[in-house]
């Protein structure tokens, strides 16, 4: 598709989603800092259930309630809820760009998970070489944070099982065949998801110390509620709808990157040289997992002609 064919509000939804995803991981930073994480994030999904369901009422968007459409809100929640869920918990131990760089690597474990769910082929030779290099970085992501901080490991762990919630639920996503409004699946993902971050407060906290809670948490959590779980979840959709999948995949190698630089200038994360390298590796990896075999094809494509 090219470029003057696309409605003018692509780029602006193409942007929002590349500053939304990038200042996300922040966000749960500073929302957690003196708010407990599952209040955090029950006030966040609280704020966007709130929105989506006003915008369903007045935009009169139908929301289905079949046994398809209820699947699909299950399985969605997977991701909401664990990825989420855990990843509060890891921001009380590692960075905000940390946070940001392993979750980039949710294409890869969704590609391997794909194989074993719905069957899609095996990887091929280059990305078996993206999915090496991305571990390479990753492992030495961890071997830094690990060598720094004794209790970083939990967080890593952590931020891995959501990571892995995450890409699950993704891939559970595409097993449901159902024609639905992507707001409608968004707030009917968040009516299973909400009852289950409020069932995680009362188990891990249960309290309401509204004296202790600092602006800035309250407006992270706000931030996050509006634009991290409503319309960053839209202009995700709606780019999906007028985007190629390699062009949209863009996003997860760009967001890593000002996630860090973000970290670094606003909230005092230091960049370490293990960690920019270890950046570096697990980058190069998505880039050759997202692009790697295309070019491969053009290029053999370009020696057959010149051979004819």
């Amino acid at each position: 598709m090219s470029t003057t064919a696309l409605p003018k509000m692509v780029p602006a939804a193409f942007l929002s989603v590349v500053l939304i995803w990038s200042t996300t991981p922040l966000g749960i930073v500073w929302s957690s800092e003196s708010v407990h994480p599952t209040m955090a994030v029950l006030l966040r999904m609280l704020i966007a259930l709130t929105l989506g369901a006003l915008i369903i009422l007045i935009a009169r968007i139908r929301l289905p309630w079949s046994a398809t459409a209820r699947r699909l809100y299950a399985v969605s929640s997977i991701g909401i809820v664990g990825g989420m869920l855990l990843s509060y918990f890891a921001a009380r131990y590692i960075p905000s760009g940390i946070m940001s760089l392993i979750f980039g690597l949710s294409p890869l474990i969704s590609g391997l998970l794909a194989q074993k769910i719905l069957n899609e082929p095996k990887f091929g030779p280059m990305r078996l070489v993206a999915l090496v290099m991305a571990f390479i970085g990753l492992g030495i992501v961890c071997s830094s944070k690990l060598s720094l901080e004794s209790d970083s490991w939990i967080g890593l762990l952590l931020i891995l099982s959501a990571v892995s919630l995450f890409s699950l639920s993704g891939v559970l996503i595409k097993t449901v065949k159902i024609n639905i409004h992507p707001i409608a699946s968004t707030v009917g993902a968040l009516i299973y998801s909400t009852p289950m971050f409020a069932l995680a407060w009362l188990l891990f906290d249960g309290t309401l110390p509204i004296e202790t809670w600092q602006p800035r948490s309250l407006l992270a959590i706000t931030y996050l509620g509006v634009f991290g779980s409503l319309i960053g979840f839209i202009s995700y959709f709606y780019i999906l709808q007028h985007l190629n999948a390699s062009t949209v995949a863009l996003v997860t190698l760009i967001t890593p990157v000002f996630a860090m630089m973000l970290g670094a200038q606003l909230n005092g994360e230091a960049i370490t040289q293990a960690l920019a390298i270890g950046a570096c590796f697990v980058l190069t990896g998505l880039a050759l997992y997202q692009f790697g075999d295309p070019l491969l094809n053009k290029l053999s494509k370009k020696r057959a002609s010149r051979k004819r």
